[in-house]
């Protein structure tokens, strides 16, 4: 009976005063507008736990406080008049490899996390009163805010002490125990971050806008830039925020849609942070990503965090490029299994077949492509982005300063590499290096002939069929200028490149994302192959089309192929090319010499495909320049040093083939 009448005091008591409470809150709110005013008085929103107050579990009456608070008594010992029924779990906290501090410890029971989790891990029902036993609730708590026990997708909290300093954190953090939050309301909670250092449980509505109990307007990352700080510079670390003030993801005009998830506020750049973490329920046990919308469970987490804006759709406006669209061809392999990306992972990619979008964008530091420049520079898209050196493929560079320097970390001297065979046919040369997958010796200043991507070119060779300017993909000149050949650098996107992409004048993203041609080229480029080397070849293609429209069209982007059937620069071209419709790649490599042999120099990049090409009666197989001979044979035909052709014991005059 007392406890009763007890209870019934409480509740009248309670109801006053959250009367009076409640009214003066919404008086300062309305002061303070709907954008992101501070609201310095309680205002309990749904907390209230009534129905009006919008919250999953409320009581039918109104009894405020009482659901935390005991005015007269409470749980003895740590937490005067606390009346919740505090939760005794073990929880699993969050972790990762790039999580600098020593580890979390268990929230102390009864004082500041450990107070809000003895509703929000759900363990403990909702009104399940230390004094009063249980209070009267319709409704359970909701899924987004019951976290569970397992708090790997949670912000960590309730740090070991003393909290060790890194690049990435504002510089009184650790020294001072202070955020640099101008304002003072995010606050480290006896040296350390605990729920309240961000979430006044007390008021909802300071931030008008997310309504998440936040202690301040969080708009524009400023809660987040209270402990984090991207301009930091420790020497000796790597600050993996570095390029956030400026970057896309920080400024971008967007407009977002709130069933895209990814937020609260209105736009990309004033979501910041948000665009792409979660505080809580993030979808990848490490770096609080955000899961994809609609669902992508079967992708790996750092894709889903780019799918919901980078997957076409109508949640951003104006909307970004449709990246997702292009891997869907034949793209840069996804990762599958576990083999997931990983931020502390080595640069240098071994053994490690994937390429999720981080892995050659910097999501914290990448801009918008507004002016395509020349190569080898990134271009801002990757502004920020790892890469190993061509120098000797293993020095990492952070960040790298050229586009092919990313590209090495997976097609350098990694190990692990393979053809794939869903890239299409992949010619083997007759001179290569050991690793015959390590573009660095084909692109190096040393290679007797190389398409000019890590060094100008330097052929002393005329290129007669060498265009002034690139082609766009409908054959107009492009503005990318390739003049004479001497110091002209070309990117690997030249040729890997998504093939719609609209730097060559499609509406598509740029990239080698994806492509319905072979090997991610931008345009078409068909190679001849026999069932045996020196067989009958397949794939000729007589009388070619020579233009961008044409079997040999990624070549055709640069050089002006009916000045190679012309005989411009050897005089057999047109014989193997228009007559009897050999593709280049017979006798060209796409890259360059990474290695030569007695019998091939590799001037102009002549390396025979040696699934294509056979030996000639045992003799090696060769090319001699000056004399414009080779020594093979190729398509039921044998070459010649001598420069006659004909079969292994007949010889016919030279270039009379089939005649």
């Amino acid at each position: 009976m007392k406890k009763t009448l007890s209870l019934a005091c409480t509740t009248i008591l309670t109801t006053i005063v959250m009367m009076m409470i409640l009214a003066h809150g919404f008086a300062v709110a309305q002061v303070s507008g709907q954008t992101s005013g501070q609201v310095s008085a309680d205002v309990l929103g749904m907390h209230n736990l009534t129905a009006a107050s919008g919250a999953s579990v409320y009581s039918q009456g109104s009894l405020g406080c009482t659901f935390c608070h005991a005015p007269h008594s409470g749980l003895g010992g740590v937490t005067p008049l606390w009346n919740q029924k505090l939760s005794t779990k073990t929880y699993t906290p969050y972790t990762s490899t790039t999580y600098v501090e020593q580890g979390n410890t268990q929230p102390t029971l009864g004082i500041t996390s450990s107070l809000c989790l003895s509703c929000h891990d759900g363990t403990v029902g909702v009104g399940q009163s230390a004094v009063y036993g249980r209070l009267p609730t319709v409704g359970a708590l909701n899924s987004v805010d019951s976290f569970g026990t397992t708090l790997t997708g949670s912000h960590p909290f309730s740090l070991v002490l003393p909290m060790k300093d890194a690049s990435n954190l504002v510089a009184s953090l650790v020294s001072q125990g202070k955020t640099a939050d101008p304002t003072g309301a995010v606050k480290l909670v006896k040296g350390n971050i605990e729920c309240t250092s961000c979430h006044n449980p007390h008021v909802q509505g300071t931030d008008r806008i997310a309504q998440n109990f936040l202690v301040r307007d969080s708009s524009n990352a400023q809660m987040c830039l209270a402990c984090h700080d991207p301009n930091r510079v420790v020497q000796g670390q790597i600050n993996r925020l570095a390029g956030f003030t400026g970057s896309i993801h920080q400024t971008a005009t967007n407009q977002v849609s709130p069933d895209a998830h990814v937020g609260s506020y209105p736009t990309v750049g004033v979501n910041a942070c948000t665009s792409c973490h979660m505080s809580h329920d993030a979808v990848a046990p490490a770096r609080l990503l955000r899961p994809a919308t609609p669902a992508a469970p079967g992708n790996d987490p750092v894709t889903q965090d780019c799918m919901t804006c980078h997957n076409g759709g109508t949640y951003l406006s104006p909307a970004a490029m449709n990246v997702m669209a292009e891997v869907a061809k034949t793209g840069h392999p996804l990762p599958s299994g576990n083999n997931f990306h990983d931020a502390a992972e080595a640069a240098l990619l071994n053994n490690n077949r994937h390429a999720t979008c981080v892995d050659c964008h910097n999501a914290h530091a990448s801009n918008k492509v507004t002016q395509f420049t020349a190569a080898p520079l990134l271009r801002p898209s990757q502004g920020g982005v790892t890469g190993i050196s061509a120098l000797d493929g293993v020095t990492v560079l952070t960040p790298a300063i050229n586009q092919y320097e990313n590209c090495l970390r997976c097609h350098g001297t990694s190990t692990g590499k393979q053809r794939l065979i869903v890239y299409g046919y992949a010619p083997v040369r007759v001179v290569s290096a050991p690793d015959p997958l390590n573009e660095i010796p084909e692109f190096a200043s040393t290679a007797t002939s190389s398409h000019p991507v890590t060094h100008d070119g330097t052929s002393p060779l005329p290129q007669p069929s060498l265009r002034m300017n690139m082609l766009n993909q409908n054959g107009t000149a492009s503005a990318r200028i390739l003049g004479s050949g001497a110091g002209t650098r070309i990117f690997c996107t030249d040729c890997h490149n998504s093939d719609d992409n609209r730097e060559f004048g499609g509406s598509g993203p740029n990239g080698p994302h994806g492509s319905v041609n072979s090997h991610i080229l931008e345009r078409n480029y068909q190679f001849s192959q026999a069932a045996v080397p020196g067989g009958v070849v397949t794939n000729l293609f007589p009388n070619p089309d020579l233009t961008v429209a044409g079997p040999y069209s990624m070549c055709a982007k640069c050089h002006d192929l009916t000045k190679i059937v012309a005989n411009t620069s050897f005089t057999q071209h047109s014989l193997h090319i228009s007559q009897y419709g050999f593709s280049c790649s017979v006798c060209h490599t796409a890259h360059g010499m990474g290695a030569i042999s007695p019998g091939i120099t590799g001037e102009r990049l002549v390396n025979f495909d040696a699934n294509v090409v056979g030996e000639n009666n045992g003799a090696l197989i060769g090319y001699n320049r000056a004399s414009n001979t080779c020594t093979l044979m190729c398509h039921g035909t044998a070459h010649n040093a001598d420069g006659s052709v004909g079969t292994e014991t007949t010889k016919k005059p030279k270039w009379t083939v089939g005649k």
